[in-house]
Order: structure tokens, then sequence, then C-alpha cells
């Protein structure tokens, strides 16, 4: 029997990729849609790719979202929001994965200290679990609250997770030089992200996902075991979708290729969505697109291992991730809905 699920905010970039998995999700049934701005309008009048596969009108999340029973609730909202409505819905007892920052750090000292207000929703955030499979996937399944990755800090994250599970980081400095598709700044139009700003441009803002680089500095160190650093430089680049990242890390180990990449095969080896590259073999951004998929190549030099890291913003960076953290909450199998390939060119 297909699941129902409900998704707030359902009118932006990460809701419509979201929805485009979900309609080819064999076990699910898409029951309701909440949309501020598009509040009265069928979803296939906003997104015209939907024609003939979703007719549903989306609604005011005032208005009835909720009312509707489902076993899932999606939170697309932004943040600082999102944590108002996923209270309400986790109070009927519905489960939720939540996209935005609100939920993910589970101690109200460090939210308090990073975003310097009070978490509102304490009772919630401790209900919450980080929604990264390959760290998480055990408490994952039994989860009340899923609190979704960020983009950035998923390819981060999983580019170093065997070296800081392993005890190979230092505690110096990580350097994270990110470059990601205009997608990731959300579908909102702004003056940063008009045609001719972004056409044939590249540029480089050291206050973009400040919060990112906490949650990266702050899962692996809990890995790890002790403080880990990352500087973290994004980059905003004119293609549609698609991270790369870059990352430099200096060992605390003398070592060879071969004792890193077998750490790396041994760790990933199992998981059905990181694809760890041969030696000589580093991803692009359309080796992951439109898929869940993580690609990840390596390189020693010396001392200093570079790890470049690519997938999809709007996959395995976040739309495609929540639904892989859904179907390990319903024990669905973790690749259902998601087992497409890359689309390339």
């Amino acid at each position: 029997m297909a699941i129902k699920v409900g998704i707030l905010g359902s009118t932006g970039y990460t809701g419509a990729g979201l929805l485009g998995i979900l309609l080819n999700h064999p076990d699910v049934e898409v029951s309701w849609l909440s949309s501020e701005k598009f509040s009265g309008w069928n979803i296939s009048r906003v997104f015209p790719h939907f024609g003939g596969f979703l007719d549903i009108e989306c609604l005011s999340v005032s208005e009835h979202p909720g009312k509707i029973p489902v076993n899932i609730v999606f939170s697309c909202l932004p943040h600082g929001i999102s944590g108002r409505f996923v209270s309400k819905v986790l109070d009927k007892g519905t489960r939720v994965i939540d996209f935005s920052r609100d939920f993910r750090f589970g101690d109200a000292v460090v939210y308090k200290k990073l975003f310097k207000q009070a978490h509102q929703y304490e009772d919630c955030l401790h209900k919450a679990v980080y929604g990264l499979p390959e760290l998480y996937r055990e408490k994952i399944r039994n989860a009340a609250l899923v609190a979704n990755p960020g983009c950035y800090s998923t390819v981060v994250i999983l580019g170093l997770l065997p070296l800081a599970a392993n005890g190979f980081l230092t505690g110096g400095s990580i350097i994270a030089d990110i470059k990601a598709g205009i997608s990731g700044g959300g579908r909102a139009p702004t003056l940063s992200r008009h045609f001719s700003e972004v056409n044939e441009n590249m540029s480089a803002s050291l206050r973009t996902a400040r919060d990112q680089e906490a949650e990266m500095k702050y899962r692996l160190s809990e890995l790890a075991g002790s403080p880990v650093t990352v500087e973290f430089v994004p980059h905003s680049v004119p293609v549609n979708r698609g991270i790369l990242a870059t990352i430099y890390c200096r060992l605390n180990d003398e070592t060879d290729y071969e004792r890193i990449y077998d750490i790396y095969k041994t760790h990933y080896g199992e998981e059905p969505f990181v694809s760890l590259l041969s030696k000589g073999k580093f991803p692009g951004v359309k080796d992951v697109a439109y898929s869940n998929i993580c690609r990840i190549g390596l390189a020693l030099r010396g001392s200093m291992l570079v790890i470049v890291a690519a997938l999809d913003n709007l996959g395995k960076g976040v739309s495609g991730q929540a639904v892989q953290n859904m179907n390990i909450m319903f024990g669905f199998p973790e690749n259902e809905g998601l087992a497409a390939p890359p689309i390339y060119p």
C-alpha cells in the first residue's frame, strides 16, 4: 500500500525536484501541496512539465495542509519559518523530513551560538536525526523528524567521512573549494541570479552559507572525536545545477595512496549512492546530473590528500537525499524511485 505524502512549500526548486522523484515512486501518493505565492494554482500551471502527471491544487499553508492525514510531510519552507510548521505536524504524530537548517544542529546551545537566538522548538530539536544515510542510517529508520543536510555539507562530509571515521583528520585546517550551479540559490529572482549577471561569470562569496560551514565542522568533529576545522569557499558558476568540491586535507599520518584508497573503498563499498572512482579519475557535474549519486576521486601529493567530489545539488544535495531518507524510514528499498542513472549531456 502506498504511503501518503504532503509537501510544505512545494513550488521552489527543491519542491519541484522532490515532486519529480515522488511521481516515479511506486509506493507514494502525493496527497496535498502548499504554496503561499501560488495558492489556488494547479501545480501543472506552476510547473507545466507536470501536466498530465499530477493534477492537484496548491493551497496556502493556513487553509488545510495538515487536515488531510498523510504518513509523512516534507517541509521545503525557508530557514526560520519551517520549524513552526514542523512542530505542528509532529504534534499530530506525522513524521517529517525538513529541508531547512532549523533542526540540523542537535544541540540548542550550539544553535544559539551560531544564530544568536534561542531555538524555539527544543522539544522537536531533540527528536531530530541528521539525514545523512551514510552516517546515521540506523537512527533514520525510526526517526520522527529527519533534518535533511545542506547540499554543501553533504558533498564535503561525504568527501571526508572515511578519514574522520579512521582517525586521519588533523586539528589543522581543511580547505573546501566548491563550485555550485545557480539553482542552489533558490527560485526567487534576485539581482545576483539575473542571466546577464551570471552568464559568462564566476564569483566567490565568503559570506554565503556560513551555517553549512558550521554544519560540516559540527558533524565531522562529532565523528572524529576532536575539533575539525573546515575553511569553506563557495563559488557560483553559470550552470543550472551541480556541485563540484575540491577538498584539500593534510593527513596526520605517513601513508600512501593505496592505503587511503582502500579506506574509502571499504567505507563506501556497500553504499548505493556513493561511487569511488579509480586512480587518476575525477568526477564532473555532468557525471551526476539529475541523479542521487555522489562521485569521489582521490589524489595524494605528499601528505596532502586532494578529494574531488561531485553531486547534483537538487538530487543527492537535497530532494533525492530526502527520498532516500523516506525510503529508509518506511522500509522501502533504499534506491526505490532513485535508481535512474545521471542524464547526459
